[in-house]
């Protein structure tokens, strides 16, 4: 069973052999490695990748997205720049994890679906798009692997999020103008502000904090020094009561998993240093002590006590009934193309969604990236896309386990990007801000994270490097 798992996974594939004989990677790869060596911009690669990487995310909350799309394609065209003038050497094979083959596989069903679209225009824009994403992940997946690099993106987004919620919580305390209708106006909420600094949307800037709140959770283990975890500390606590008054369910839902997920591997990696009373016990007594404080807050506070209850409240709530009716007419969309979809992206969506809208029910997106998936790249596309899903998190836990082993912070760093995801999908359940590129950005981030670490399974015992502290 084991050995199936492994191969269903991919955890065993022997991809640096393969890729060693393989022609189209000797080919490409160290097409312009002769120019590598006289040029000062390719010698400083990394360093000058890593610089933009930190444009895309000391913009994308303050940028326009055209302005962060045209990053994007800086960062794209320096990827295939640095890819093309790499050595072949081992360590360049071993860059290539399982997770890079399944992006790779969702970009080649993304373009069949293109080419069968029934609006084969807007979804070739759309594929582009998502060209520019996945890519960003393969940068992201190379640029990380250097442990300070990996350090010094975490800890910029982190300081960018903190004044994204700082003008958050200006907001709720000096009061804000809703853009749009984002409560039932019958509901005794319709007047309460929703804050969304400087994203536009409450939804949205759920969506962006989240990771930002469980990095900053993890830096109070992974930073070492009272100076720096203070710094975590005030970190988690303005980004969590900026979250919490954006009253996106969404995002309370999103933050719920990603918290209860966080809690979870962070007793299961301090375990080992446990009693063996604790050992047994810290885990529920964690997890419910967490879902009282929940309880209880249900229970005693009455906008949350509101918001929570309007999950349930089905069509009666306007929202819900929104939500069920794009649904409905999605579910449509999705029984007409079956098996690879309409074509990636909005404007394939915008394109096709007219013609299933219920009157009065206009959307940009299918509320749900599972639903969003399926009507872009049909069954064949979600099936992919959940077999991406499940090799992240089991590289992320492999390798997790591997630097449990050698005690070492960088592994809180895979702890947080493992609760992130389960969190962003959570909340992608019931809306699509994933597509922002706000939040599309940082999900690749933290997907190409998970790859920076990885290493082959037969290595795992063995192979301790990239094991340094992330702050000293």
């Amino acid at each position: 069973m084991n050995l199936v798992w492994q191969r269903f996974t991919l955890s065993s594939l022997p991809l640096k052999e393969y890729l060693a004989t393989s022609y189209v990677h000797r080919s490409l790869v160290g097409l312009l490695s002769s120019w590598r060596q006289t040029s000062v911009l390719i010698q400083w690669g990394d360093a000058t990748a890593a610089a933009l990487l930190s444009l895309v995310y000391a913009l994308a909350p303050f940028a326009s997205s055209t302005l962060v799309g045209l990053l994007l394609v800086a960062c794209v065209a320096f990827w295939l720049l640095l890819t093309l003038s790499d050595e072949v050497t081992p360590a360049n094979v071993s860059s290539v994890t399982p997770i890079h083959l399944l992006v790779l596989l969702y970009w080649g069903i993304a373009a069949v679906a293109t080419a069968l679209s029934p609006v084969k225009k807007a979804a070739l824009n759309d594929l582009a798009t998502l060209t520019l994403y996945l890519l960003l992940f393969a940068l992201c997946a190379r640029i990380l692997r250097s442990p300070r690099l990996r350090s010094w993106i975490i800890i910029l987004y982190l300081h960018v999020s903190l004044i994204v919620s700082v003008y958050g919580l200006r907001q709720w305390f000096f009061g804000a103008t809703a853009l749009a209708t984002w409560v039932d106006p019958e509901s005794p909420l319709s007047k309460t502000t929703r804050v969304y600094s400087y994203l536009g949307n409450p939804n949205l800037l759920a969506g962006y904090l989240l990771p930002a709140v469980i990095f900053s959770l993890v830096a109070i283990f992974a930073w070492q020094g009272w100076i720096k975890k203070l710094l975590a500390l005030t970190m988690l606590i303005v980004n969590t009561a900026c979250l919490i008054l954006t009253f996106s369910r969404g995002g309370w839902i999103g933050l719920v998993v990603a918290i209860l997920a966080v809690m979870a591997l962070l007793v299961y990696w301090k375990s080992v240093e446990m009693p063996r009373f604790w050992r047994t016990w810290s885990l529920p007594i964690v997890l419910g002590g967490l879902i009282a404080v929940l309880v209880l807050a249900v229970i005693f506070v009455e906008p949350v006590r509101l918001r929570v209850f309007s999950i349930f409240a089905d069509r009666q709530d306007s929202s819900n009934n929104f939500r069920r009716n794009v649904w409905d007419a999605v579910f449509e969309m999705i029984r007409d193309r079956p098996i690879f979809g309409i074509g990636p992206g909005h404007n394939s969506f915008n394109k096709v969604y007219p013609l299933y809208q219920r009157p009065r029910y206009t959307a940009l997106s299918a509320y749900s990236i599972l639903f969003e998936v399926t009507v872009e790249t049909g069954f064949v596309g979600l099936a992919c896309f959940l077999w991406l899903i499940i090799v992240t998190f089991n590289t992320a836990f492999l390798q997790m386990r591997r630097l449990r082993q050698f005690r070492s912070v960088e592994g809180f760093w895979l702890i947080g990007a493992i609760a992130i995801l389960l969190g962003m999908l959570a909340h992608g359940t019931v809306d699509t801000v994933w597509y922002r590129p706000e939040v599309n950005t940082l999900w690749w981030l933290i997907v190409g994270l998970i790859a920076s670490y990885w290493t082959p399974l037969a290595q795992n015992q063995t192979n301790s490097s990239n094991l340094e502290p992330t702050v000293n």
